[in-house]
């Protein structure tokens, strides 16, 4: 059997990667036998050339090869295509016609692009791999043949497969032996090889010099992600060998065919998980979100306590109750007299436009100390809201001017009953 080098210069494979090596030894080991083989790898890597190998290398290699694009047939003339069809099957059937799984009996039939096949089709094709039988478009007798199936795919299967878009089964039975051809990005000892054969085989063709590369080009070539892969440096190959004068090609001339900035080059932009919920990145955001709530909370039990100061008109601020309000609503309400000693006659307050806007900012920590008779009223305040419409909480939270999960929690956190 033919070393790697030899089955390299025989099919025109130019690369010294591991990971290339390795799929070309796979395609030789698994070439004598039967077993279906799955090819996997992005547009442009050279799928095409796998499937010649395990043909030549199998017992099959005298007989016919067949290679079909499924993504380049139509869907509703594809069972036709593959399967063949009988007189008069559909509209234009004027004759039988053999299809491509009768043309290929006793050799290989290769089928690219494999993941565009229609679920219909697929069932056809599953049969095939299981049983060896078709039957033709319009007919109801079983044929049978004699085929080894290579299939190809630049999509991820096992996606397509959750996806519902081909079948688990037939995915299962296709890649009995997965080969993965790697993209040129992963092979970047290669990229400079195979610029070498394309400018010496467009100066063959083209009869001119062949193009070489200053070390800054080199430099580039090698940096670039060759999203279309080998197709696409052979693209820019033939560009530059025509174009260009000057066989010396630069670095800043390369750039003008190396498309740096297109988005394949960009960072991927994440999307918010559906329905709306927030994603946090950091832990800095979730304390963002938890300082936003407490300051959202705050806000309710001033305007609660404030909308109750308003609907009453007078409220009894004795002591520490008058201090408590007028440090947390200097800026809404404005107390005409200063509050009372205890056991003294209750004072009206008098919400009236405040005379004093640059009121103090009061430290937190002293507000939690001296909240307890706030939270007092505030209980007492809710309870009469809850008596007012018998207990019936979604009324109860408009009369008090806030939202019902508030009004639940802080029930909750009273240990408030009805």
């Amino acid at each position: 059997m033919m070393d790697i080098q030899q089955i390299k210069q025989r099919f025109g494979i130019i690369g010294n990667s591991y990971s290339l090596n390795r799929a070309i030894d796979v395609a030789v080991q698994v070439a004598p036998t039967d077993l279906s083989v799955l090819i996997s790898g992005e547009s442009g890597t050279g799928k095409e050339v796998f499937p010649k190998i395990i043909h030549q290398f199998s017992a099959r290699k005298h007989g016919p090869y067949i290679a079909v694009n499924c993504g380049a047939i139509p869907e509703g003339t594809i069972d036709s295509e593959l399967f063949g069809h009988e007189k008069g099957a559909f509209t234009g059937a004027l004759s039988d016609r053999k299809g491509y799984f009768e043309e290929a009996n006793n050799g290989t039939i290769f089928l690219d692009e494999i993941g565009e096949l229609p679920l219909s089709t697929q069932v056809r094709l599953l049969r095939v791999l299981e049983a060896g039988e078709f039957i033709k478009v319009g007919s109801s007798k079983v044929l049978k043949t004699n085929v080894r199936v290579v299939a190809a795919t630049n999509v991820m299967m096992e996606k397509a497969t959750q996806e519902g878009k081909f079948r688990e089964d037939l995915f299962y039975r296709l890649s009995s032996v997965p080969i993965n051809i790697p993209p040129l990005r992963e092979r970047a000892d290669d990229i400079y090889l195979l610029f070498r054969k394309f400018s010496n085989d467009f100066a063959d063709r083209y009869r001119m010099p062949a193009i070489k590369l200053q070390p800054e080009a080199r430099e580039l070539i090698n940096r670039y992600r060759w999203p279309g892969n080998i197709r696409q440096l052979k693209n820019i190959t033939e560009q530059i060998s025509v174009i260009e004068e000057n066989r010396d090609i630069s670095g800043e001339v390369m750039t003008g065919y190396i498309p740096f900035n297109t988005g394949n080059n960009l960072p991927a932009v994440m999307e918010n998980p559906p329905g709306g919920e927030a994603s946090f990145a950091n832990e800095r955001e979730i304390l963002y979100k938890v300082l936003f709530d407490m300051k959202k909370d705050m806000g309710d039990l001033k305007k609660l306590v404030l909308e109750m100061i308003q609907q009453d008109g007078s409220i009894n601020a004795q002591g520490e109750h008058a201090h408590i309000i007028q440090k947390l609503y200097n800026q809404e309400t404005d107390f005409t007299a200063n509050a009372p000693q205890q056991g003294e006659a209750p004072v009206i307050i008098n919400n009236a436009p405040p005379n004093n806007i640059h009121g103090s900012i009061e430290d937190t920590e002293e507000f939690v100390e001296e909240s307890l008779s706030l939270e007092d009223k505030e209980i007492e305040l809710i309870k009469k809201a809850l008596d007012k419409y018998n207990g019936k909480r979604k009324y109860a939270a408009q009369e008090l001017g806030i939202s019902e999960r508030t009004l639940y929690r802080k029930i909750k956190e009273y240990n408030i009953t009805n």
